[in-house]
């Protein structure tokens, strides 16, 4: 069975209100998710925080999932997100930093990023290299699914990404971070 398919049975019986269900995809999801948060919070404890402030969401918003329109994690993603930011921006936490280029309420950033320039250095890499990027950073893959939807096994996948993180970072020369957070933040 497809880790979708799975999903959706899980997700009809949390909209049946069956709490077991939510902690079978807080098993499955809470560690991406809890990675996303941290990584634009910076605080561990206030990521935690958040982390559960997600989950409470994802289960008084459930009926408002809808399965055909998309997977559940990039769903999920886009509360963990907006949930961290509208915490930062409310304790006006949400600090300029150099290699982030964090937008601050104003609509400022610190680095702009040439999006056109990324595009097309991610158009140069081989196809392989390309899926595998795009599988975990825009569709939200672990790797575990992504091998498996590739055909490749886990270790071959994860070279392809590393190869693949550092054919850009040389193509487009600049931070690997800043590559990162480009992924996490364009789901």
């Amino acid at each position: 069975m497809s880790h979708h398919k799975e999903d959706v049975e899980v997700i009809k019986r949390i909209k049946n209100k069956e709490k077991d269900a939510l902690y079978l995809l807080y098993d499955k999801y809470s560690g991406a998710l809890f990675g996303i948060i941290l990584r634009i919070c910076r605080n561990q404890t206030l990521a935690e925080d958040l982390l559960q402030e997600t989950f409470i969401k994802i289960w008084e918003n459930i009926q408002g999932y809808d399965n055909d329109k998309g997977r559940f994690y990039t769903w999920a993603y886009r509360i963990a997100k907006n949930t961290t930011l509208n915490a930062l921006r409310k304790s006006d936490m949400l600090i300029q930093t150099e290699d982030l280029g964090v937008v601050k309420d104003k609509g400022t950033t610190t680095t702009e990023v040439d999006l056109d320039k990324l595009n097309g250095a991610i158009n140069t890499l081989e196809p392989h290299h390309q899926e595998a990027l795009s599988l975990v950073y825009f569709r939200g893959y672990t790797h575990r699914e992504a091998n498996e939807a590739m055909g490749v096994p886990l270790g071959t996948f994860k070279s392809y990404v590393r190869q693949a993180l550092q054919l850009l970072r040389e193509s487009y020369k600049s931070e690997l971070l800043l590559i990162w957070w480009l992924f996490v933040t364009m789901v």
